[in-house]
C-alpha cells in the first residue's frame, strides 16, 4: 500500500488503485492531482474544481488511530498536478492553505466521505464541474492494479457500469442512497491508491472513491461519495 489512509469499519476498507484499467494521459485529464505527504509519498487523488480547490475524500485528510482520529493539517499534504508520472518531476507541487473536511464524518462506511483542499495559490489547468451520475463512469487514479500488485506510479483509468440504488443497497449493507454511488461488476475496480480521485461522469465529476471490500471481486462494487449531494457544502 502507498502511503494511504486504511480504515476497516464492518468490512468496509478504504480504496486506493484502478484494477483491469488502462493508462490515462494527464493532457486528457488536467484536473486530476495527486495527494501526497511532504516528503512525496502519495496519499490519495483528488479532482481539481476550481483553479485554488482540490475535491477529495474525507479520510484522505484524516490520521486515524487505535482508539480515535484527527484530521490533518494543511501542512501534511501537497498537491502535485500535471503529472500522469510520479516518478516525474513535471508538472507543479503546490502547498495547501487550509483542509475542509465534511463536519459529520467519522468513517468510511457512514458516509460523508468529502473534503476540500484550498491551495496556497491556484493553478494554471483546466477544472472540472461537478455534476450528477448516469449508467457509466470514469474512475482515475493511482496505486495498485490488484490486491496483491505492486502500486502504479502513472495515472491509470477504468470504465465501469454506475449500479442502482437499489442494488447497491443489496450488495453493500453500509451503502446510503441518495449520499452515495456504487459501481462496478468484478474484474474491473478502484483498489489501494484511488480514494479521494474522481468518478467522471459525461465529462463532470460525479463522485469521489471512498471505500470497497476487497478490489474488482465479483458482487462487491466500489462505493463513491455522490457529490451532487454535497454541492451546497462544497460551494462548487
Amino acid at each position: 500500500m502507498v502511503a494511504a489512509v486504511i480504515a476497516l469499519v464492518s468490512g468496509a476498507q478504504s480504496a486506493e488503485a484502478i484494477v483491469g484499467g488502462s493508462p490515462a494521459r494527464i493532457s486528457d485529464t488536467p484536473w486530476v492531482v495527486a495527494i501526497t505527504t511532504p516528503d512525496g509519498q502519495l496519499v490519495c487523488g483528488g479532482s481539481l474544481v476550481t483553479p485554488e480547490k482540490v475535491v477529495t475524500a474525507a479520510h484522505c485528510v484524516t490520521d486515524k488511530g487505535v482508539f480515535s482520529s484527527s484530521q490533518r493539517s494543511a501542512s501534511a499534504v501537497r498537491v502535485v498536478a500535471g503529472r500522469s508520472d510520479l516518478r516525474e518531476r513535471d508538472g507543479v507541487e503546490v502547498l495547501v492553505r487550509s483542509v475542509w473536511r465534511h463536519p459529520e464524518y467519522r468513517d468510511v462506511a457512514h458516509g460523508d466521505d468529502v473534503a476540500v483542499l484550498t491551495l496556497a495559490h491556484s493553478l494554471p489547468y483546466r477544472t472540472i464541474a461537478v455534476g450528477d451520475t448516469g449508467t457509466e463512469g470514469t474512475v482515475l487514479g493511482w496505486g495498485r492494479t490488484g490486491e496483491l500488485d505492486q502500486p502504479s506510479p502513472v495515472l491509470r483509468q477504468v470504465r465501469l457500469p454506475i449500479l442502482g440504488d437499489a442494488e447497491c443497497s443489496r450488495l453493500d449493507p453500509d451503502y446510503r442512497a441518495g449520499s452515495m454511488l456504487c459501481a462496478g461488476r468484478g474484474t474491473r475496480d478502484a483498489c489501494t491508491g484511488d480514494s479521494g480521485g474522481p468518478l467522471v461522469v459525461r465529462g463532470r465529476l460525479a463522485g469521489v472513491v471512498s471505500y470497497g471490500r476487497g478490489c474488482a471481486r465479483p458482487g462487491e462494487p466500489g462505493a463513491y461519495t455522490r457529490l451532487s449531494y454535497y454541492r451546497s457544502v462544497l460551494g462548487v
